[in-house]
């Protein structure tokens, strides 16, 4: 047999699997037995032509090199921390208009993270807002937080915020769809709006009522804001899930996935599947087309499958640490661009509808729309997107 071939048997994928890898690499000349096959086929793992491109050496100081050989279980690829300048702001004042779920989590982080000085909560539920800001203080003797809530009835307390997160509005039921839920929770963002627009004129605001992209719209109409102050909250939640299924599927960590989701917070998603990565690697190097597919699916679906099992009300958690991604990004705890719904003005070829596209953030607001170089397919679905939004909204 000629040096260096290799029979590739079934102990080969057996032993991947056992060190929790999914593919086995197939080198010019190796020899794969039909068993080999059939267990990897079983097993799930994939027969990968080499050989695999692999990222070039990066070259470190001492101390990291020592801090390398010190650690015992170096992995191969190590997913890059997020950037935390040094200059992140501190929120003076953080209004949340609904208390319920969503923007109870979000006091919640919010004041964990001791990123704001106040919070106030304000719903229309009698002793609602007063409950949760009385819990929220009543744990800061446990976090040590600095913030310090307050919660009522009436819409003054927005007054000063810095940023003003809408939460309010009727939730999804099983079997209803986002854009269901555009009449009657218009109503609800534009009193909302009114109270924004008098007593938090300067305030950045960041729409999370459904229909997102409906609602964000409604919201501009109503405060009369310039649209680097009105923001969506759609496509930070549905990269998460995209990220989440991505890496269940690979049988990796989700810090291991760099995706995104563009277009609509609904059935015209858009998954940006030519720019995502696993370990720095195309998709396709771990996943079939099939289970990119199903990804795909399980994002744009994410949202329905919590409302289907709850019965009652939608999702909470996500949506809200969701919220918290943009407010790091305004008050400069992260950098990069993130998916944010917003008013387009010529991007990526739309104009007069607000719609999820890749944004930077900062203490104004949005700085600028980052504009991709997306596939003929995926920019078809993203303007696609923008007009089934303005069809909806009659524009």
């Amino acid at each position: 047999m000629a040096a260096g071939r290799r029979v590739i048997g079934a102990e080969h994928v057996e032993e991947a699997r056992a060190r929790g890898r999914i593919v086995v690499e197939i080198l010019p000349g190796d020899i794969v037995t039909a068993l080999a096959s059939e267990t990897a086929q079983r097993l799930g793992i994939r027969l990968v032509d080499g050989p695999i491109e692999r990222p070039a050496v990066a070259r470190t100081d001492g101390g990291t090199s020592l801090r390398r050989v010190l650690y015992r279980r170096s992995p191969k690829w190590v997913a890059p921390k997020p950037a935390t300048p040094r200059n992140a702001r501190r929120l003076t004042k953080l209004a949340l208009i609904g208390a319920g779920g969503v923007g109870g989590t979000i006091g919640h982080l919010a004041a964990n993270a001791d990123l704001v000085d106040e919070i106030a909560l304000i719903d229309i539920t009698p002793g609602l807002a007063e409950a949760v800001a009385l819990d929220l203080n009543h744990a800061s003797g446990i976090s040590r937080t600095r913030a310090r809530a307050v919660g009522g009835t009436d819409a003054a307390l927005v007054s000063g915020a810095d940023v003003v997160v809408v939460t309010a509005g009727r939730p999804r039921t099983p079997g209803m769809s986002r854009a269901d839920l555009i009449d009657v929770n218009r109503r609800v963002v534009q009193a909302a709006a009114e109270a924004i627009r008098t007593q938090a004129p300067g305030a950045i605001v960041i729409v999370v009522t459904n229909p997102l992209d409906e609602m964000t719209v409604e919201m501009l109409r109503a405060t009369g804001f310039p649209r680097e102050r009105v923001l969506g909250m759609a496509g930070t939640l549905d990269s998460s899930r995209f990220r989440n299924a991505l890496a269940a599927a690979a049988g990796v960590g989700p810090a291991d996935v760099e995706a995104m989701t563009l277009g609509s917070h609904g059935d015209e998603m858009a998954p940006i599947v030519s720019l995502s990565r696993i370990r720095g690697r195309p998709l396709d190097v771990f996943l079939s087309p099939a289970r990119i597919d199903a990804c795909v699916k399980d994002a744009v679906t994410g949202g329905g499958q919590v409302v289907a099992l709850r019965k009652s009300g939608s999702a909470t958690l996500a949506p809200a640490h969701a919220a918290i991604e943009l407010i790091d990004h305004i008050r400069g705890a992260r950098t990069g661009p993130v998916p944010v719904s917003v008013m387009l003005d010529g991007e990526y070829g739309i104009a007069g509808v607000v719609l999820g596209v890749p944004c930077h953030l900062g203490r104004a607001g949005l700085v600028s729309v980052e504009e991709l170089k997306l596939t003929d397919a995926e920019l078809a679905a993203l303007r696609a997107a923008a007009e089934a939004i303005r069809s909806r909204l009659g524009l």
